[in-house]
This record gives C-alpha cells, sequence and structure tokens, in this order.
C-alpha cells in the first residue's frame, strides 16, 4: 500500500511579493462589467484584487485602498463624474499620507480630462480600446518601478 498525505505539499512561497490591487467603482456608476473582467484578468495573471462592488465612495474606495495595503488602484468610471471623484479620491490619498499607490482610471473619458487627470497625480488612464494585458503590464512596471 502506498501512503497519499491528505494534503499535497505546500510549494515553496514565491520570494516576490503579490501585487495587491483595488478595483472600484466610485459614485452611481452601475455598469460594472468591465471592471470585473479587469478584475478577473489581473487576478489570473497573479495579482491579488480586491473589488469593492457598485456605489462606493471616495471615503469607502480610500479607506479599502489602506486597509488592505494596495499597491495601486483602479477606478472605472463610466458615469462621466471621473472629473469630481477622481480627484477627491487623489485629494483623500494624499490627506492620508498614502504616497505610494498607483492610481489608474479606466472608462470612456475625453482626451483633454486624461491630461487634467494625469495632472493630479494619476498614473494612466485607459479608455475603450485598451487591452487587459495592457493594463497588468502597465499595472506591473508602475508597481515594481
Amino acid at each position: 500500500m502506498r501512503y497519499v498525505p491528505a494534503f499535497p505539499p505546500m510549494a515553496a512561497a514565491s520570494p516576490e511579493k503579490k501585487i495587491r490591487v483595488v478595483v472600484a467603482k466610485p459614485g452611481l456608476d452601475g455598469h460594472d462589467r468591465g471592471a470585473k473582467i479587469i478584475a478577473r484578468a489581473l487576478r489570473d495573471a497573479g495579482m491579488e484584487v480586491i473589488y469593492t462592488g457598485l456605489h462606493q465612495t471616495p471615503e469607502q474606495i480610500v479607506e479599502t485602498v489602506i486597509q488592505e495595503d494596495a499597491d495601486a488602484v483602479g477606478l472605472s468610471i463610466l458615469s462621466g463624474a471621473h472629473m469630481t471623484l477622481v480627484p477627491r479620491i487623489v485629494a483623500l490619498l494624499e490627506e492620508q499620507g498614502v504616497d505610494d499607490v498607483v492610481v489608474t482610471v479606466g472608462g470612456t473619458i475625453p482626451g483633454d480630462d486624461v491630461k487634467e487627470l494625469k495632472a493630479l497625480g494619476v498614473a494612466e488612464v485607459f479608455t475603450p480600446g485598451t487591452t487587459a494585458q495592457q493594463a497588468i503590464d502597465f499595472i506591473r512596471g508602475a508597481v515594481r518601478a
């Protein structure tokens, strides 16, 4: 008779820390398909993903980023409220002394607003047509930099 352990041996822990990403849907935007797709893609790429769900306030998002010790936050906004919500989130992160989190925004964002968001400190804005792999590569590069 051969001995078969009840639990397989654990794989050696990776020496590299997993990237932790909060994916959030701020405001009243109820369209979450894109956020769920990117959350799954990031997870499948080996990142730890915390999806906040719909209708999060800027305060709730910042609290989650802090509590989860996130490396990055991806804000998905399709409502057109990005120029109200994103500056508030960036300001709250600054107020809390959080200066090491990569902030990204995804959604239907006009070109002029992309420039303004980046001037506020948003690392990247992903507009329609961006592939999941482009987002994965950007986050990996920005967090490791």
